[in-house]
């Protein structure tokens, strides 16, 4: 709590000291230095602080007295003083007798200068001669809160003396607690997260990386930057090396502060919910903890959004057991043992270096030298080699790691990330730095002519493809017994003599660690998708959970539907399985995960500039086209969202999530259900409020995904669409007031072109007119987004649902949706 206030300027001078109840505010308002008292206890503890000034919630940025706190109490009043020889001293009893705190290492000024305390609007409280020069400063001086343009640093003429970050023992006592952060006076180019003296979580070395914004690239485990730009700053001179930040001019308050409980965030201050929002945090995940994933394994952080360990290439689970049931404690053990000095190193790319590395080369070695270091040392296991620039060296220093011994706490941020290539000495290597087959391998092969090697092959591939079909067979019918998918999925003349690719429980469960948690890449209404490695390729695994919407039914739908169906703009399934209870559904993996998870992410949605989102959705268009139109049946999706659309490695996109896909006979139009299914917002009306659906049902969904790609705009909010109840109304509004310009995004607003713009947002209209009629089919679509056209119809106003305040039960009481549950209030077309 704050003692009573009263108004104070920023400064202080000799002979006027501070008490309880009065305060120095920083010019701008911004901050302020006074007494507080955090527990309010009785009789009252009271520290010297600054906290901010213009916000409710008090906010402490930085503590004196942390070990001695005051008394407040009539005999014993705590005062703040500057003397005349420049020293800030905090003192209680008669005359300021018993001293709790004063400033140390002060350049002290004497004869005619006067000395002034003054803070500043960086919240830095400075001691300054008459002349501007600065004696003493707070930023010098750390307890838990980095602030924009404060140095975290290591100085060289002070025998390494590290800074550090030292959190409060709980919320309500600001003496020093258990956790510290910064620099490690031993690995001066590595940041560490200490519990006492235990390493809790550590950096990446520096090597190089002088300036980044976090703004731009994706800051991981962030959630949501409120417009904010954080330039981070690493500087290396002649007398430290420290690492500072700042902000774009706008930007909330903002901080990085150890919390108490051991975690290092960023904070930014909501005015909306007068809270501190927490956008990112360290350790953010199990896996970054320090020796995490033991030895010789590595935490993949490119995994998303739950990064899990693996072993390093050339090693194996230690004991797969364990492994596979999500401990990893014992780490990776070597497939092929290294003899003396022989073999090769693997080249590992946008890795986070192990720690307990040496630094070798005196900064003026080559990448040769580096790896001839590392290769005449038979106890050298790996490594590193890079540029930076040094006030030290007097430009640009090069910098060699190697290692020997276990490697320890390594990682993988991806080169994005300026994670490094790490050189891993390995066992059967060839010169060009491939795997090559074990001594052994190399002496018996040559002995077996040709055609015997060819037969020994062609009988193992038979007797596999026997056993699996075996397999698969009382797989699937175990799922099929018994079913009719004549109602929903397919009529009854459909053919289901379709070959489906098994693979069994066993391979999948160790794939995904026994589908442990830090394998989860998403989850919906009908289970979790994990990520996995089957037969060396990275796949997606959608686990069905027992209580999940998505019967058997609609599994068997799903794999029916994709096993028949091929098209670049179409998820690809790999396999699929249903032992025991179990259903799962193997597909490819698309790492960039689903259109709605970077269109709607303020730092991923930079990634989308307008020919990337152009491309989408004409491969979008040219995906429901094929379902439409051009393959063996007439598909009709019925939950095409952005949520359902996938991105590749290119960005290109792929339609997924089949299970309410229905088929249609060659002369069927449209059909009638009792059981609606979809998304709210990308449903068309006829089928929400009367159960008819056709291809205009898809062809309204993709109008919707398609205003949603242009603006960035979900199709639900209520904040963006300037008052008007959904993305296509405001869209049609926007376009008869002859606006259509100001719809993009403001990101793509440089990139895009006002041409294209104008076609998607009419192709956009037309499609979701209220009338289905109305509507163009998908290949008219798709020739209007790759040709253009000047002579496209007028679009009709459209239809749109409102949610009423009351909360109603639909007439319809088994509507079901494909991800989230929700209940639809009074549903209205207008």
């Amino acid at each position: 709590m704050f003692l009573p206030l009263s108004a104070s300027d920023d400064q202080l001078v000799p002979g006027k000291p501070l008490f309880p109840g009065n305060t120095v505010v920083s010019d701008d308002g911004v901050f302020a230095l006074g007494f507080f008292n955090p527990s309010n206890s009785t009789p009252a503890k009271v520290y010297l602080g600054i906290w901010y000034n213009d916000i409710p919630e008090l906010t402490v940025v930085w503590v004196a007295n942390r070990e001695t706190p005051a008394t407040n109490t009539t005999s014993s009043t705590p005062m703040l003083s500057l003397t005349n020889n420049s020293n800030l001293i905090l003192s209680v009893g008669d005359g300021g007798g018993h001293v709790l705190w004063e400033t140390t290492n002060v350049a002290t000024v004497w004869g005619l200068d006067t000395p002034t305390a003054v803070l500043l609007n960086t919240g830095n409280l400075i001691i300054r001669s008459s002349n501007g020069t600065t004696l003493w400063q707070s930023f010098d001086h750390h307890t838990d809160t980095f602030l924009p343009s404060m140095k975290l640093r290591i100085k060289y003429n002070t025998q390494g003396t590290d800074e550090r970050l030292v959190s409060w023992k709980d919320p309500s006592d600001p003496s020093r607690g258990r956790f510290s952060y910064g620099g490690n006076t031993g690995t001066s180019l590595q940041i560490f997260l200490w519990d006492g003296e235990r390493v809790v979580s550590r950096s990446g070395p520096w090597t190089g990386l002088e300036v980044t914004s976090l703004h731009q690239q994706n800051l991981r485990g962030a959630t949501n930057f409120s417009g904010t730009i954080i330039y981070l700053a690493f500087v290396d001179n002649d007398e430290e090396i420290y690492a500072s930040y700042s902000l774009n001019d706008g930007s909330p308050h903002t901080r990085f502060v150890l919390d108490y409980s051991g975690e290092y965030q960023l904070q930014s201050w909501s005015s909306k919910s007068l809270l501190w929002d927490v956008l990112w945090k360290w350790p953010s995940f199990e896996c970054s903890h320090y020796g995490y994933c033991g030895a010789y394994g590595y935490c993949d952080e490119t995994v998303v959004p739950v990064p899990l360990c693996k072993c390093l290439e050339g090693f194996e689970p230690a004991n797969l057991e364990e492994w596979a049931s999500g401990r990893f404690l014992e780490g990776c053990q070597r497939k092929e043992q290294l003899n003396g000095c022989s073999g090769d190193f693997f080249a590992l790319p946008g890795m986070k270096s192990p720690d307990k590395f040496a630094l070798v080369g005196g900064g003026r070695s080559t990448f040769e030298e580096c790896a001839e270091e590392c290769n005449r040392n038979c106890s050298c296991v790996g490594y590193v080699y890079a540029n930076r620039s040094s006030g030290r060296s007097g430009g640009v220093m090069t910098i060699c790691f190697v290692w020997a011994g276990e490697l320890v706490d390594t990682g993988k941020f991806g080169e994005e990330l300026s994670g490094e290539t790490f050189y891993l000495r390995l066992a059967g290597m060839d010169t060009s730095g491939k795997r090559i087959k074990s001594n052994a391998a190399r002496i018996v092969l040559p002995v077996f002519g040709s055609g015997v090697l060819v037969l020994i092959c062609i009988s193992l591939a038979w007797l596999k493809s026997k056993g699996k079909t075996k397999k698969w067979g009382k797989g699937k019918n175990k799922i099929l017994d018994g079913m009719s998918m004549s109602d929903e999925a397919v009529e009854d003349n459909t053919p289901h003599d379709q070959e489906f690719p098994f693979v069994s429980l066993e391979e999948i469960a160790l794939a995904t660690h026994n589908f442990s948690e830090t394998c989860v890449i998403g989850q919906g209404g009908f289970g979790k998708v994990y990520k996995g490695m089957l037969g060396g390729q990275e796949v997606a695994v959608k686990r069905l959970s027992r209580d999940s919407q998505q019967g058997t039914r609609e599994f068997s739908n799903e794999v029916i539907l994709i096993a028949k169906l091929q098209h670049r703009n179409l998820v690809r399934l790999l396999g699929c399985c249903g032992e025991r209870d179990e259903k799962l559904l193997i597909y490819e993996y698309l790492p960039n995960k689903s259109l709605d998870a970077t269109l709607f992410d303020d730092s991923r949605k930079l990634l989308l500039d307008w020919a990337k989102r152009f491309s989408i959705i004409k491969g979008v268009a040219r995906g429901l086209l094929y379902f439409h139109e051009d393959s063996r049946f007439t598909i009709i999706h019925r939950d095409l969202k952005a949520g359902n659309v996938l991105l590749d490695a290119d960005m290109k996109p792929k339609i997924a999530d089949f299970g309410m896909a229905r088929i249609f006979n060659d002369n069927q139009q449209n059909a009638n259900t009792q059981r609606v299914v979809g998304t709210y917002g990308y449903m068309a009306p006829e089928y929400a409020m009367e159960g008819m659906f056709s291809t205009k049902s898809d062809v309204y969904s993709f109008g919707v995904l398609l205003l949603e790609v242009v603006t960035g705009i979900r199709r639900n909010s209520d904040v963006r669409t300037m008052g008007f109840p959904s993305l296509t109304v405001y869209a049609w509004n926007m376009w008869k007031e002859e606006k259509t310009d100001e719809l993009p995004e403001s990101c793509i607003m440089d990139t895009c072109s006002p041409d294209e713009v104008l076609l998607c947002v009419h192709v956009a209209l037309l499609c979701v007119q209220e009338n289905p009629d109305d509507r163009p089919v998908m290949s008219s679509v798709v020739f209007i987004l790759e040709n253009g056209s000047t002579a496209l119809p007028s679009p009709k106003r459209p239809a749109y649902f409102a949610r009423q305040s009351t909360e109603m039960e639909l007439i319809r009481n088994d509507i079901q949706t494909s991800a989230n549950s929700f209940t639809l209030t009074e549903v209205e077309g207008r």
